[in-house]
């Protein structure tokens, strides 16, 4: 990173050494999230023994994070295009750093949640922002790759370190202290957010009235969307309450819609999504989310259940893809500047809709087939968790980013959830009897072995066709530029 990073003021960093300030505090919200339910679950038996909750209060112990999560990043996502994205993740750093203090005091499940919820809308108001101040650091996409490759190096470490910190920290101290962790972090964050990015400036921001029946609308689509996985695999596809969810939030979404068509100021304006490369790099994201989160999910089941491993062990099976997460940070950047941003958005893609369909056609046939499509999978996530979401902003209006990367946060949330509903409806259709029981008969095997199957390759041609679509719109992108620059050539010197 050099001294060109010191351009104009409220888009840059005054000098290289507040580029790193500010990248620090950019890694420290990254790491919030990643961190921050990775290290919860393995608290959750000594939780829920000494706070005494049931088993749905456990869950929303949780659930509320990603629920509240996912469903207010488009809302603050518009704030902070109006009011100042630097504005708004301060304060959402303070909300964050007052709620895990908040932890000390907790004495009921209830409150527990409570605090959650508070730590999903902080979590709402910092996250989207941290790709958007990233982005206007550097004014060359070789440094924004790097410090997005940062940014997201530092979330993936403590994602893999969590559950094993986790463990290590309840051998010593009391529960609550996994959660007061997020206070120096977000002190961390803060520091260095406000000491090494520039105030935003007003030209970078527009002042259109907020849509507040559009932020509605979109937030319970998500919420519900979020919402409709639990029951279907709680309940079944038998039962009427996981239709209902579903039902609720495809109707919601087309009210969304129209109110978006008719306002004339929209929350989310749809003409942006039909630009390229926000068009392109959401379909990627989408067929990411969609294919890590079946798969995750699939084989879990298939190494607990299936296989009987126990789960430290089936813990261990799973290291390949952390392995990948983590030293695949290496070569983010080289591959990048080898092939471009458009292609290496493409081929990532492409690695993880593969990795899927080799789970699909030979994951039963033993852990090395399992293991190739943990790595494939990893590999293309890492290169797409970057380059995807760095097309996104490239290609929105400057006044709009934070929206833009609150929409690709979004797509990973919902369509992750859509993965897990796809795989837990087509198990709960296929499997008879109780998934959870110890031993299975050889019938619930071969249905589980079907099941699975079907679900895979019905997630790999869904994740395939959005990647098709991504690539048409890289290209049309492409093709776009080219016959503009055809069309007002360079002057040549005379």
């Amino acid at each position: 990173m050099n001294e060109r990073a010191a351009a104009r003021p409220g888009r840059t960093p005054r000098s290289l050494r507040e580029a790193w300030v500010a990248l620090a505090g950019l890694s420290a919200v990254f790491l919030f999230e990643m961190l921050d339910n990775s290290i919860l679950n393995v608290a959750l038996p000594v939780i829920g023994r000494e706070l005494h909750a049931s088993t749905t209060a456990l869950q929303w112990m949780t659930g509320a994070y990603a629920v509240v999560f996912g469903g207010l990043m488009l809302a603050f996502g518009a704030v902070a295009d109006r009011f100042g994205r630097r504005r708004i993740m301060l304060i959402g750093l303070v909300l964050l750093g007052g709620a895990s203090l908040a932890t000390a005091v907790v004495t009921s499940a209830e409150q527990l949640i409570a605090v959650r919820a508070t730590m999903g809308v902080a979590a709402a108001m910092t996250t989207p922002g941290s790709m958007a101040l990233a982005f206007r650091l550097f004014d060359e996409d070789g440094l924004r790759v790097r410090a997005l490759t940062l940014i997201s190096t530092v979330g993936l470490v403590g994602l893999a370190v969590g559950p094993t910190t986790g463990g290590l920290v309840l051998a010593i101290a009391p529960w609550q202290v996994l959660l007061l962790v997020n206070a120096p972090i977000a002190v961390l964050a803060f520091l260095g957010v406000r000491s090494g990015i520039a105030a935003d400036d007003p030209a970078g921001l527009h002042r259109d009235p907020l849509d507040v029946p559009g932020m509605l609308l979109g937030t319970a689509t998500i919420v519900l969307a979020l919402l409709a996985p639990t029951p279907f695999v709680d309940q079944g596809a038998g039962s009427w309450a996981p239709w209902s969810v579903t039902a609720a939030a495809a109707v919601t979404a087309i009210c969304f819609v129209l109110r978006e068509r008719l306002a004339r100021h929209p929350l989310l304006d749809l003409k942006l999504l039909a630009l390229p490369l926000v068009s392109s790099g959401l379909a990627y994201k989408a067929a990411t989310g969609l294919a890590t989160a079946g798969l995750g999910y699939m084989v879990t089941l298939q190494l607990q259940l299936d296989w009987g491993w126990t789960p430290a062990l089936a813990a261990i099976g799973m290291l390949p893809q952390v392995v990948v997460l983590i030293a695949g940070s290496a070569f983010v950047n080289p591959f990048v500047q080898r092939v471009g941003l458009d292609r290496a958005a493409w081929i990532s893609a492409a690695a993880v809709v593969s990795g899927l369909a080799v789970y699909g056609l030979l994951g039963r046939s033993g852990y090395l087939w399992v293991a190739i499509a943990l790595v494939l999978v990893a590999a293309g996530m890492r290169v797409v968790g970057v380059v995807a979401g760095l097309n996104v902003v490239r290609g929105l209006p400057e006044n709009r980013t934070t929206i833009g990367t609150a929409l690709v946060d979004t797509a990973t949330e919902v369509t992750s959830g859509t993965g897990i509903t796809v795989t837990g409806t087509i198990l709960a259709t296929l499997f008879t009897g109780d998934i959870a029981t110890s031993h299975w008969s050889s019938q619930q095997t071969g249905e589980f072995h079907r099941a699975v199957t079907i679900a895979s390759l019905t997630l790999t041609i869904v994740a395939a066709v959005l990647v098709g679509w991504g690539i048409a719109r890289t290209r049309y992108a492409a093709g776009d530029q080219a016959a503009t620059s055809i069309d007002d050539p360079v002057p040549q010197d005379t």
